[in-house]
């Protein structure tokens, strides 16, 4: 097992990877606030990994909420469900809230526990690669609204991370793909050496090679809870963390919540901003190229769909949390592994660069 640290003072916690991990109770009932416990997951995961995670918590009252699966369900009505079961099992501020899923559970259970009495603890227990790299660290929380992703939400940390690997073995081989996205991201944003790494261990990656992936998930854990540590609530650098996600949700919520993934919306966001970048002349063509080709070997799209029309692409783009006075603020890349955050690109440049993507389909 490998253990990090978020290190956000007295908001501090650990992430734990390696597989196996969820038949270890030490490692989560210390995390546990007081002696309920409320479980929520989804269709998909309960039947794989509900049970086992209730015998960890043995010695506590547990009880569980089931969701539906899917990107369509992450919205206000439906985390109701957990505030429903929350006050009708009256449970108290002492309460402990724990995710059992992907970065919609985690999105959600977040959410509520950030909500529910202003706020009680949760746990993270992460089962795909994407909410194992990425959304369940760092404490973002919320959900969708029909006018945009995540525009609803709040910053609210976890007590813990239990990222067991052994749960990517039951994974699809669509959603492996998708997180590897988001892997490929921090190589990008700023470590050279990773997406090398990345390059010569593509195929094993994919085929779940065990210890490929725990480095895997690692070095990305790592480098977002660097991230998260020096700028908790995105104030500055941890916008970096958002390469390709502008254009990315703009895909995501035009072509309707779950026709994509989330990391195919991301790898496709990704290919445009470094598009742009290479058009303001900060990117070479040979990384743009690079860049692909290993999106490619993920199994990744490298194309925004042709159906979004300009216009409304980038009027989606306007309506997200990194629009600062009315301008867009972008991720865009000088090289592999140096990227930059700038509001400075005239809606033109961008309409422009959206332009020659969607006709190259």
């Amino acid at each position: 097992m490998k253990t990090l640290r978020v290190d956000l003072g007295e908001r501090a916690y650990p992430i734990y990877i390696g597989p196996d991990l969820l038949g270890q109770p030490e490692l989560i009932e210390p995390f546990v606030a007081g002696s309920q416990v409320l479980i929520v997951t989804n269709e998909t995961v309960a039947p794989l990994y509900l049970e086992r995670v209730r015998a960890s918590l043995s010695h506590k009252t547990v009880q569980q909420v089931v969701l539906p699966d899917g990107e369509e369900f992450k919205s206000l009505s439906v985390v109701n469900t957990i505030f429903d079961a929350l006050l009708a099992q009256r449970f108290e501020r002492s309460c402990t809230l724990v995710a059992l899923g992907g970065g919609v559970v985690g999105d959600m259970t977040g959410f509520a526990a950030a909500c529910y009495q202003r706020g009680v603890p949760f746990i993270q227990i992460p089962t795909t690669l994407l909410s194992q790299v990425d959304s369940s660290v760092g404490g973002k929380t919320g959900v969708n609204h029909p006018l945009g992703k995540n525009m609803i939400g709040a910053f609210h940390q976890p007590r813990c991370v239990v990222a067991d690997t052994r749960t990517l073995d039951t994974l699809a081989d669509r959603q492996l793909k998708a997180g590897m996205a988001e892997v490929i991201k921090y190589g990008l944003i700023n470590d050279l050496a990773f997406f090398e790494w990345l390059e010569a261990h593509m195929e094993g990656l994919l085929a779940r090679d065990q210890a490929l992936l725990s480095d895997a998930i690692e070095r990305s854990c790592q480098i977002k809870a660097q991230v998260v540590g020096a700028d908790e609530r995105e104030r500055g650098v941890r916008a970096l963390l958002n390469l390709g996600h502008t254009f990315g949700h703009a895909i995501e919520t035009g072509m309707g919540y779950g026709e994509w993934l989330h990391g195919e919306a991301v790898a496709a966001g990704m290919v445009v901003a470094a598009e742009l970048s290479v058009q303001l002349g900060w990117l070479d063509e040979g990384s743009l190229q690079r860049m692909q080709r290993l999106l490619e070997r993920a199994g990744l799209p490298v194309q925004a769909p042709k159906s979004m029309a300009v216009e409304r692409f980038f009027e989606l783009m306007t309506i997200d949390k990194k629009v600062q006075d009315g301008r867009v603020r972008l991720v865009l890349m000088r090289a592999i592994g140096d990227s930059l955050v700038t509001g400075e690109v005239a809606p033109e440049q961008i309409k422009g660069a959206l332009k020659r993507h969607l006709a190259a389909a």
